[in-house]
């Protein structure tokens, strides 16, 4: 597991020296102390040559997108006509294009490669022609919800599994001032009736797969259905698994290790 450095005074070129021990990420404070996080084959004698510094505090590193992304701290992140901003209750409300989010467990920071391919082909999607509602499985902290109703999707049905997720997107529609636009279910694939003309479900390949034949009953006439969470090694298991419930696959997007994948409704 990656563990967090932090230092009470060293010079800037220091600690970005750490970055070729592989630091996963860095902070310089403005007192000259700082911070990063280093994966764990990196040793504290090498940390402290690096620095050229005879002690630093080292702690448990916190994960975040299931522990898939290392940062010391949340931050500002873009997304093609969006900004992800971390925020806390007392703020003003947000500026067209930026989604505030507060700081909490549950999986959508936007740091990760998976939620930015949703974000893309959501909006490519919405420029393409209207949509007028998404079902948001899997919801996490709200984050694509929160960017289809930025991006113009006029009403968003979230859900998740996970209670804490669930009262985060909650908490990031109030937030963001789109309640009554984002209704948020503490919930199941199964709670949810209707057909939809856009379906987004950024989870892991192995529920993907199992939830093939319910996702692909939730498509109205030519629904799309957008996929993510999927690595590159199972694509193909996931493609096979849409394309026996009567899906056309429209598309595959890859970055950094992980695909996003379109199809569309063949009723």
């Amino acid at each position: 597991m990656p563990y967090r450095i932090d230092v009470d005074r060293a010079d800037e070129s220091a600690l970005l020296r750490l970055l070729d021990l592989g630091a996963l990420d860095v902070e310089v404070r403005d007192d000259g102390g700082g911070a990063a996080i280093l994966p764990d084959g990196v040793t504290r004698g090498e940390v402290l040559q690096a620095l050229g510094v005879p002690d630093v505090t080292v702690s448990v590193a916190t994960g975040r997108d299931a522990d898939s992304v290392w940062v010391l701290s949340p931050r500002v992140v873009r997304l093609g006509r969006l900004r992800l901003v971390p925020s806390a209750a007392g703020d003003p409300p947000p500026r067209d294009g930026d989604i505030r989010l507060i700081d909490t467990p549950a999986f959508g920071t936007g740091l990760h490669p998976t939620t930015a391919l949703c974000i893309a082909v959501i909006d490519d999607i919405v420029q393409a022609a209207p949509v007028a509602s998404m079902l948001d499985v899997g919801t996490g902290t709200g984050v694509l919800a929160l960017a289809a109703l930025a991006l113009g999707v006029p009403r968003v049905v979230a859900f998740d599994i996970d209670g804490d997720a669930a009262r985060a997107a909650v908490g990031n529609a109030r937030l963001n001032r789109v309640s009554s636009r984002l209704q948020v279910l503490h919930a199941g694939l199964d709670a949810v009736a209707g057909r939809w003309p856009l379906v987004v479900a950024n989870v892991l390949a192995a529920p993907l797969i199992e939830m093939a034949p319910v996702l692909a009953t939730r498509l109205g006439h030519g629904g799309q259905l957008v996929l993510s969470g999927v690595s590159s090694g199972l694509q193909a298991e996931v493609e096979r698994a849409y394309r026996r419930v009567g899906l056309h696959q429209i598309e595959a997007r890859t970055q950094a290790g992980w695909v996003a994948l379109s199809f569309r409704a063949s009723w």
